[in-house]
Formats: structure tokens, C-alpha cells, sequence
């Protein structure tokens, strides 16, 4: 198979997108921990603790995500670099390692999607067992006894 220069070019647009949904999730999940931190002095509450273990994970996912990430782009601009200089088997290598680094970036994410998921029942479960307490099954105020 011969590699234009541009065919690992298509690559930047992707690293690109995920490095923006990876820098947002971050960030919306370092305003989490804060917040966490911030109920945690006041009540060291349980759930608390749950979610912040699964908020330390997610961080440390979303971190080498972004470096699995940095490291696809930087293959595939050495495979257009190599492609220029008309190294194609090298170039060939390059790009293929720059697709399985995509590959694993988006492997990781879902499985920082499904922590994502347990944490948010965490919390909920939280709130359903104080609703527990308020309603019956059919979501209908238990009557005083």
C-alpha cells in the first residue's frame, strides 16, 4: 500500500475533536472533585468517598487518553514527515502505530464512559434511598403513621 501525505493528515482532525472532549471532560470533572472536596470538609459522607475514588480514576484515564492521543499525532506528523522524504516503509509503520495509539485512546474512553455511568449511580442511589424513605413504589407520599 502506498501513503500519500496526506492520508495521515486525516488523523489531525480526529486527534483534534478528542483532545477537546478530553480537555472539557477534564475540566468538568476537576470542578466535580472540588465541589466533592468542598461537601467532603463539611460532611464526610460515604458517597462521597465513592465518587471521589471513581473521579480519581476517570482524571487518571482522561490523562493518558490525551497523552495516547499527543503520541497519534506526533506518529503521524513523523509519517507525512517520512512520506516527504520518501521512507515509505517507515512512514507506513509510523501511521499503522498512529492508528492503533487512536484505536487504544478510544478504548479507554469507553471504558472512562462506563465509570462515568457507575458514578452517576452512585449518586443516584443516594437520592433514591432518601426518596425510598419519602414514597412508596408508585412514587405516591407514604402516609404518616
Amino acid at each position: 500500500m502506498e501513503l500519500t501525505i496526506s492520508t495521515p493528515a486525516i488523523l489531525f482532525s480526529t486527534v483534534s475533536l478528542m483532545m477537546i472532549a478530553f480537555t472539557n471532560r477534564y475540566l468538568a470533572i476537576a470542578s466535580l472533585i472540588r465541589e466533592l472536596h468542598e461537601k467532603f470538609q463539611k460532611d464526610a459522607h460515604e458517597n462521597y468517598v465513592a465518587q471521589i475514588k471513581q473521579l480519581h480514576r476517570r482524571v487518571y484515564i482522561i490523562r493518558n487518553i490525551q497523552f495516547i492521543i499527543v503520541s497519534s499525532l506526533l506518529l503521524s506528523a513523523i509519517s507525512m514527515l517520512s512520506i516527504y522524504l520518501q521512507y515509505q516503509p517507515f512512514a507506513q509503520g509510523l501511521f499503522f502505530a498512529a492508528l492503533l495509539l487512536q484505536i487504544l485512546a478510544l478504548a479507554l474512553s469507553i471504558w472512562e464512559i462506563s465509570i462515568s455511568i457507575r458514578a452517576l449511580k452512585i449518586e443516584l442511589s443516594d437520592m433514591e434511598e432518601q426518596l425510598g424513605k419519602r414514597f412508596d413504589l408508585f412514587g405516591r407520599p407514604k402516609e404518616e403513621q
